[in-house]
């Protein structure tokens, strides 16, 4: 109380607690404010993130129509598929037509055959029979007197002649040469001396 001039002094250190009691206050309101601002923001930035990264995106639905590469690779299948199917028709019917053929020649062999087999028959029954023939000609050459023997056989040709006379017994042959002609009975035994050299000694 001394000092007058500060009775003033005494009402200012009330005000001055009041607002030091209310500073603290108001820092924390100030404080709640950025930090709800903040998460806010936090919060609107993290939905446009999910937003934009984290939302599953929508599913299209499939084309059930190909691309275009598609039709003109199955156009290109298709166009390959009939070639190949008529490459095999052309083969089968190759193949029937050589089919075809084969039996044709193989029946053609046959007969061919069977007529080869039916000729070396006819050719055995006439060797046969001409056998038998000459042979009967030979026994009746042989059996004749030697002198009509030797008329005939003059008549006939050297070679003819020769074939008998060498299918003859020795001495029939040899009284049919004794009624020749000298001139025709060399010749006749020279071919019968032909044949025989020409024989095979064993």
């Amino acid at each position: 109380m001394s000092h007058r001039g500060k009775p003033d002094a005494a009402p200012l250190r009330p005000a001055a607690r009041t607002r030091r009691r209310g500073g603290p206050g108001a820092l924390w309101v100030v404080i709640v404010l950025f930090a709800s601002s903040g998460l806010i923001r936090i919060g609107e930035t993290a939905g446009q993130a999910l937003a934009v990264s984290g939302a599953p995106p929508a599913v299209a639905p499939l084309a059930c129509t190909p691309p275009t590469d598609a039709g003109a690779f199955l156009a290109a299948l298709r166009i390959r598929e009939a070639a190949v199917t008529e490459r095999a028709a052309r083969l089968e019917s190759r193949a029937q037509t050589i089919a075809l053929a084969q039996a044709q020649l193989d029946l053609k062999l046959a007969e061919l055959v069977a007529a080869e087999d039916r000729l070396a028959a006819t050719l055995a029954i006439a060797d046969g029979a001409t056998e038998a023939d000459l042979a009967r000609l030979v026994t009746l050459y042989e059996n004749m007197k030697p002198k009509d023997a030797a008329a005939l056989f003059a008549e006939m040709a050297p070679e003819f002649a020769a074939g008998f006379l060498s299918r003859m017994r020795p001495n029939a042959a040899a009284l049919v040469l004794a009624g020749l002609e000298p001139k025709a009975a060399y010749t006749v035994s020279v071919l019968i001396a032909g044949r025989n050299a020409s024989a095979p000694v064993e």
